[in-house]
């Protein structure tokens, strides 16, 4: 299986572009040269079919009377492949307080889903779907991605350097019968996002989204899974939203940067013609692509709440869901303290703007090896910071939970209140004094602090 730690890849930057034009030429001629000694060859690798497997027995989902609001997407390494100590324990500290869990049906932990029409491997997206039930999830499947044959491959073989490829448009029909077949093999589960992060659907010739073709396959998805279950619930675009430092023609933008215009249009392009939704999907990261997080890590996380806010206006307040958030540089070095506090207070932002559902992408890796910013230590499943804080705001700050507007006197220390709760954040490298709620507060740097309030 290809290996998809979550990070999916972006639309290439200009100066990108340019820089790499140099060298286009030397690469066309040798990708010639390669075509001319493969041509004929099949691309990618043959796929065993496994005999037919009965659908897995899970329990339905628990009754959580409020919707959790916080949640984990899994990738390519969770507690379904850790050892069976350390996968138990990972799977009770996702239980303490049952979450959001999220699993796409190919790649990011699953195998092709359907190598060859009409036969299927469920092997892996079942074992991910009894974890999810073994840990008290609230599960939701994400329809992505699509097997090779839907997008002109072979049948019979995964070629896992396509994985971005959407299903051509006469295999869109194709597409959605399969997410059928996934709705009905998993009648628990019944919230469904439609693809991720518009793959593929990048038009360089006319420089924007596809979002024609998108929505064309989001309303066929649609159709299928209402017909299998009217309850089901389902959600689109799942489309990045980008932004810059500076630029012109956005009606978003803000102290944290500008967003790209042309993701806008699609979402608008998508709430005018699809056939129905029941939340709005969009991820993205708070850092701008041209100077990072700006002005500053915490500062720049008021995008959030800012896009948050403009998909409840233009959707008819539709639930709005992040289903990826990301606030480091890819390869950042910072400390855990420092990415625990700015994911804690982009989770604020979250709260605040009015998010129904925003889904953590657990970077989780093998064991051994280091894993910043993941839930639980690879291999023996121990708790690291950034659990205790899904844990935290999913108790405290489901969806719908009234907030208690109170102030910090310290600028410096972000708060969150409910009428029971606060969780405080220092965003200094250095300790900090502040009074909230009539009481003084001493924390250490980049400290993220739980204080309960009233009697």
């Amino acid at each position: 299986m290809r290996p998809t730690d979550g990070r999916h890849q972006r639309r290439i930057p200009n100066w990108l572009i340019a820089t790499g034009a140099g060298v286009f030429a030397i690469a066309l001629l040798i990708g010639i040269v390669g075509m001319s000694a493969s041509q004929g060859r099949p691309r990618g690798q043959v796929v065993a079919i496994p005999p037919q497997q009965p659908a897995p027995v899970v329990e339905a989902p628990p009754d959580t009377g409020t919707w959790p609001r916080w949640g984990v997407t899994h990738t390519e390494f969770s507690g379904d492949a850790e050892r069976e100590e350390a996968g138990e324990t990972a799977s009770h500290l996702l239980a303490r307080v049952p979450l959001v869990q999220n699993q796409h049906i190919m790649g990011w932990g699953a195998d092709n889903p359907e190598p060859v029409r009409g036969k299927y491997d469920f092997r892996n997206l079942d074992r991910r779907v009894q974890f999810m039930a073994r840990s008290q999830a609230l599960p939701v499947i994400t329809l992505c991605c699509a097997p090779d044959w839907m997008k002109g491959g072979e049948e019979g073989r995964t070629d896992w350097n396509t994985l971005e490829a959407p299903p051509n448009r006469e295999s869109f029909d194709d597409f959605a019968e399969l997410a059928a077949t996934v709705a009905r093999r998993y009648p628990t589960v019944e919230y469904f996002m439609v693809w991720n992060e518009f793959k593929g659907f990048w038009n360089a010739a006319t420089n924007r989204w596809d979002a024609e073709a998108y929505t064309e396959l989001y309303n066929k998805v649609y159709t299928a899974l209402k017909n299998v279950n009217g309850n089901i619930k389902v959600g689109g675009p799942y489309i990045p939203i980008v932004s810059d430092k500076e630029g012109r023609g956005s009606e978003l933008q803000g102290p944290w940067g500008v967003v790209d215009q042309r993701d806008l249009d699609a979402v608008e392009y998508w709430i005018k013609h699809k056939k129905g939704a029941d939340f709005i999907v969009v991820d993205g990261a708070s850092m701008t692509r041209d100077a990072g997080a700006y002005p500053d890590d915490f500062s720049a996380l008021a995008k959030f709440s800012a896009v948050t806010t403009w998909l409840r206006q233009k959707s008819g307040n539709l639930p709005v869901w992040w289903a990826e958030w990301y606030v480091a540089p890819d390869n950042a070095d910072w400390t855990e303290e420092r990415r625990t506090a700015v994911q804690t207070v982009a989770m604020m932002e979250f709260a605040t703007g009015g998010a129904t559902t925003a889904l953590y992408w657990n970077p989780q890796r093998k064991p051994g090896e280091d894993c910043p910013g993941c839930l639980w230590r690879p291999g023996t499943g121990e708790e690291l910071p950034m659990a205790g804080v899904l844990s935290g705001f999913t108790k405290w700050f489901p969806a719908g939970v009234p907030l208690v507007p109170l102030t910090s006197a310290n600028p410096a220390v972000r708060v969150l209140a409910q009428e029971r709760q606060l969780v405080m954040v220092n965003t200094t490298n250095a300790a900090a004094t502040t009074t909230i709620d009539g009481k003084q507060f001493d924390l250490g740097p980049y400290e993220v602090r739980w204080s309960a309030r009233g009697a």
